[in-house]
């Protein structure tokens, strides 16, 4: 698939990028030598730094800046905090089956994929332009037949588009119904598919030699900040509201992995758990600071309608109509979008999407998605969800722990409430082995219902209560047993359960938007790369190109060498008999921003040369002068623009 670069006008050629990022080392297919496995992938030296500057400055962005507290969790989890939060239950993808062949696909992935392969059809009959799809071979068989130049009613047309904009939406049962309409079947054999069935996503293990404690590989970084909530809560010095934040592998088996780097069954995640008080409203403290800036927003009720259209939109704007629910829901939503742009990310490439009703996790109340367009079409690469309170609370009722948080009232609060009082000496006699389940149905009565029994226990001596669970489900409970009285109670202390907001970063699907994003071809010559990546995540930011092999050269790259490292900046010297041009060419495959030269002259008066990798325009200065740009413009107190106009340009080495 090609998709056009807004910065160049040029077309990225997908299979042209993907050849380079494994001729480079970007990444590699696990296990390649013994046929790899689908879903799993390792990072070469150059994905590898790529990825450590990508998390550093993620830390820098957000647990730096908005004084998080990190933590890192296990990857192992027993079975019964997954069964509490839900995951055991809830964690799924809906896949089905092709009987005859055993191929099993995921259900949503079928539907979009056969549907958007017959509208293609239907442009080619049309006479219409339509993007060229360059997926590996395999991916062209599978396709072939479901995408043949067949003209579709236009009605037709509208409903499928419809459906694709709602695709997220659909559950099992939807889609059952979506493939039984439009007769959708295995793309290669075109037979049958049994309905389709739930399957979780997370890979099961046991822990121990006895393999008597079953648990999970983690599908997220989340349940390990919420367990340890009371403890943070104790190292803030009980300050509300904070966030914590981790990073770390997590692991989805994945029912057909696919798309290289998008969906993979094992990567690395970065999530914030930024924990409110629900009663101020959500509000965030900084939201003043961001509320006039403007993001690309697709709300759940257009896509509803059938339509992807964004609108711009400010964040206040955004809150104060209710489109997103709260401020802090907000705050984050900007502090993604800076964070993306900061990697390099095209902001014409970048939207946030609602969730659909569908679609929310079971434990969401609302949720943005961070999406990213790439030649796979808008790739979701960071979730922005409002958990309320439900992991804390759910957590809390499982294990007891006081997952809360406890604070002194500014002013006593007094209470009216109905109290009920039980007389414990007779009780236990009197109800015996059922004592403790009525004493917890009778806690349980509603103030409601207190009042009306104060009444009826007052008019005829005697209650009835219902108890759950016991051979008997209607207790009488006379005077003797019970008391119930209207009471002020005086309250000096607030205990409440936090809501959550939660920012999950996808690290791998980030960096791969991002490669495609800052990808382009140097004009008149599209095999010559080039992956602008911002000084701040390039793997390698400086390449020291001696002239010659000359021996005169090597104590100057040397002593270079050593005074970049001290400077934190990542260097390689390229030494080969290749030209320079050729030399500067092999590092702008790899995205190093910067380039220096040292030549006769630079023996002669320790000057040197820096050439941009974008503009490949160069400076000369100094010794000191060029190490000291080449660190204001890593830690991004300069650009390139203000080094060029304050160093003298040199024009006298041809490098190209």
């Amino acid at each position: 698939m090609a998709t056009v670069d807004t910065k160049t006008g040029q077309s990225v050629d997908r299979t042209v990028l993907d050849s380079m990022l494994r001729r480079r080392m970007f990444y590699t297919p696990s296990f390649e030598i013994y046929g790899g496995v689908s879903g799993l992938y390792d990072y070469g030296p150059p994905g590898c730094a790529l990825l450590a500057n990508m998390t550093d400055l993620w830390r820098k962005h957000f647990v730096l800046e908005e004084d998080m507290l990190e933590l890192d969790c296990t990857m192992l989890t027993p079975e019964e905090v997954f069964k509490t939060s839900g995951h055991v239950e809830k964690f799924a993808d809906w896949m089905c089956k092709d009987p005859k062949t055993g191929e099993i696909f995921r259900a949503d992935h079928l539907v979009e994929e056969v549907l958007e392969a017959r509208l293609k059809g239907d442009k080619e009959a049309r006479g219409q332009k339509v993007e060229v799809d360059e997926e590996k071979e395999a991916k062209k068989k599978r396709k072939a037949k479901a995408s043949k130049a067949v003209k579709l009613d236009d009605a037709l047309v509208q409903e499928y588009e419809e459906v694709l904009a709602q695709i997220d939406n659909y559950g099992g049962p939807e889609l059952e119904q979506l493939i039984a309409k439009y007769d959708i079947r295995n793309p290669t054999t075109e037979g049958n598919l049994l309905p389709p069935v739930a399957f979780n996503l997370m890979f099961q293990t046991s822990i121990g030699p006895s393999s008597n404690m079953p648990g999970y590989l983690r599908p997220e970084t989340a349940q390990g900040q919420f367990l340890n909530f009371q403890k943070l809560l104790e190292f803030n010095q009980q300050g509300m509201p904070f966030a914590s934040a981790s990073i770390g592998k997590s692991f989805r088996n994945e029912i057909s992995p696919r798309a290289g780097l998008l969906r993979v069954r094992e990567f690395l995640m970065a999530e914030i758990e930024h924990f409110v008080d629900p009663e101020g409203g959500k509000k965030h403290p900084r939201f003043a600071d961001v509320k006039d800036v403007e993001l690309s927003l697709l709300d759940r009720n257009v896509q509803l309608s059938g339509s992807t259209d964004t609108v711009q939109m400010t964040v206040g704007k955004a809150v104060e109509t209710g489109l997103v629910d709260n401020e802090t829901l907000g705050y984050f939503l900007v502090r993604i979008q800076s964070f993306l742009l900061k990697l390099g990310i095209d902001q014409s490439k970048l939207r946030f999407r609602q969730h659909m009703a569908n679609e929310m996790a079971h434990y969401a109340t609302d949720c943005w998605d961070a999406e990213l367009k790439t030649s796979y079409g808008w790739i979701e690469c960071v979730g922005c969800a409002d958990r309320s309170a439900y992991d804390l609370t759910v957590h809390k009722n499982k294990t007891g722990a006081p997952l809360v948080v406890r604070e002194t009232r500014p002013e006593p609060l007094r209470i009216e409430e109905w109290q009920v009082d039980i007389d414990k000496k007779k009780f236990g006699p009197r109800f015996k082995k059922d004592s403790k389940s009525v004493e917890a149905a009778v806690e349980a009565l509603s103030q409601e219902l207190r009042e009306k029994l104060s009444l009826d226990l007052d008019k005829n001596g005697k209650i009835e209560v219902e108890v759950e669970g016991i051979a008997t489900p209607t207790i009488e409970l006379d005077k003797d047993l019970i008391k119930i009285e209207k009471r002020t109670r005086v309250e000096n202390i607030r205990e409440y359960t936090p809501n959550v907001i939660e920012p999950s970063f996808g690290i791998g699907r980030i960096l791969y938007s991002m490669i495609e994003h800052v990808y382009w071809s140097r004009e008149g010559d599209e095999a010559r790369g080039v992956l602008s990546f911002p000084p701040a995540i390039a793997p390698t930011k400086v390449l020291l190109v001696p002239l010659s092999t000359h021996a005169s050269f090597k104590p100057l790259t040397q002593d270079l060498t050593s005074k970049l490292r001290r400077l934190g900046i990542s260097t390689r010297v390229d030494d080969s008999s290749a030209s320079i041009g050729k030399r500067y060419a092999r590092n702008d495959e790899l995205g190093t921003p910067f380039g220096i030269t040292v030549d006769f002259q630079s023996v002669k008066d320790s000057s040197i040369t820096l050439r941009d990798r974008d503009s490949t325009k160069q400076v000369r200065a100094s010794e000191d002068e060029i190490l000291q740009a080449l660190k204001s413009i890593v830690d991004g107190d300069e650009t390139w623009e203000d080094v060029r106009k304050r160093l003298p340009e040199f024009t006298g080495q041809e490098v190209e």
